[in-house]
């Protein structure tokens, strides 16, 4: 089940999405052997031109850690919003936020759902020109340590990726205002 989903605000341009994973085979005994799976959500919002290629106006990366913690058998998600990449690999990232979760598919779900994820502020869309997004998620068997890196081009159970194009909606819609609370009312007020 996928669902994706943009909202143009006043604040800016913002996607909600939700995927299920299952990871089976060789990938799922790899996570319970503690090597950690690294995802990577990214989302480029581009400006359509008809004369020229589009133009790149913003754009967003995630990466995702997903790993099991055999002491504590618990699953770990860290979310970092820098790209990663170079000699590192995703251990030199810097991860602000962390979440433990008791069950695999608990961590998949957060893994794969993002809420109000900002990918462009409002006056990175010109008004009356048409934008679009174009939206990818994928495991990033780059990040893998190098053991397994060796030959997974060519397994089909290692290749989790998703890749779409999104229009964005042409007018700021606006957002609704916040449930007021009701008021407490004291009996001796009443009397």
């Amino acid at each position: 089940m996928q669902q994706l989903a943009l909202q143009r605000t006043s604040d800016g341009l913002f996607l909600s999405a939700r995927f299920e994973l299952s990871p089976h085979g060789a990938v799922q005994d790899a996570l319970i052997k503690g090597v950690p799976l690294y995802f990577v959500w990214q989302a480029d919002v581009l400006r359509e031109r008809w004369y020229w290629t589009n133009k790149r106006v913003a754009g967003a990366t995630r990466t995702l850690r997903l790993a099991y913690q055999p002491l504590t058998r618990r699953w770990r998600v860290s979310i970092s919003t820098e790209a990663g990449g170079g000699t590192g690999g995703g251990a030199g990232l810097p991860y602000a936020l962390h979440q433990n979760h008791d069950t695999l598919e608990e961590a998949l779900a957060a893994v794969g759902r993002v809420s109000r994820w900002r990918l462009a502020d409002a006056g990175q869309l010109e008004p009356g020109a048409s934008h679009l997004v174009e939206f990818g998620f994928r495991l990033d068997l780059s990040l893998l340590p190098r053991p397994f890196q060796i030959g997974l081009g060519n397994q089909e159970e290692w290749s989790m990726a998703l890749e779409r194009e999104l229009g964005v909606p042409e007018a700021a819609t606006p957002e609704l205002p916040a449930p007021a609370e009701p008021r407490a009312t004291s009996p001796a007020a009443e009397a």
